[in-house]
């Protein structure tokens, strides 16, 4: 995972962090950890990767890009299916303020990368929101993949709730497809609201048709 560790420390720095490498390296470290536990089969390193990548594809319509590349980073760091609600962005975003301050990282930027994660709950963020547009189009990416790769996605989030009886996840399911449905916009960057949305709305009717049945 060298190239992520490069990713996180060169955010990191590009955030202000005052902390040595081997400081940043640690928690870099511990970070990665996260994403790599076995119960995950969605949100891994493989998703924070993608994310990521997105972010950097479209780094020119951000305001701060390496805070948006913080709050990649930590946007599902913990991540528990167990939790209800939004119990899991919150932890992930205090998780981001106790690491961040570690690292001597400036309170502004902290705040900005907590308010940021937040944002990933609902993804709502706001049409002038240009950091929170990127950071919540890239974490919904996947929407938009090829319909294979789509239905790989929608098995590998089942299986993280594979405890949830089948009846509970499908309507629990198809209350998230119909929120992401029913957001002003599903996309908020031009670029890939043009190239993603059909897709992507494709793709959530055609596993709401399958779970309505």
């Amino acid at each position: 995972m060298r190239d992520l560790a490069d990713a996180w420390r060169a955010a990191v720095q590009g955030a202000g962090a005052t902390a040595d490498d081997h400081a940043v390296a640690a928690e870099g470290s511990a970070l990665l950890a996260r994403w790599a536990e076995p119960d995950r089969h969605y949100h891994t390193l493989e998703h924070l990767a993608t994310v990521l990548s997105v972010v950097d594809e479209e780094e020119a319509a951000a305001d701060q890009p390496d805070l948006v590349r913080l709050a990649a980073w930590f946007h599902d760091a913990v991540y528990d299916p167990h939790t209800p609600g939004d119990g899991n962005e919150q932890a992930s975003a205090e998780l981001a303020v106790v690491s961040l301050v570690t690292l001597g990282v400036p309170t502004m930027a902290i705040d900005a990368v907590r308010r940021l994660v937040l944002l990933t709950a609902g993804h709502a963020s706001q049409a002038d929101d240009r950091d929170g547009a990127l950071l919540c189009d890239a974490d919904l990416a996947v929407l938009a993949s090829p319909p294979a790769a789509y239905d790989a996605y929608a098995a590998a989030v089942r299986r993280e709730y594979e405890f949830v009886p089948d009846a509970e996840f499908r309507a629990g399911r198809a209350a998230i497809l119909r929120h992401l449905l029913e957001l002003p916009a599903l996309y908020r960057l031009p670029d890939l609201a043009e190239r993603w949305t059909e897709p992507a709305r494709g793709n959530l009717i055609r596993e709401l048709g399958a779970l309505d049945h």
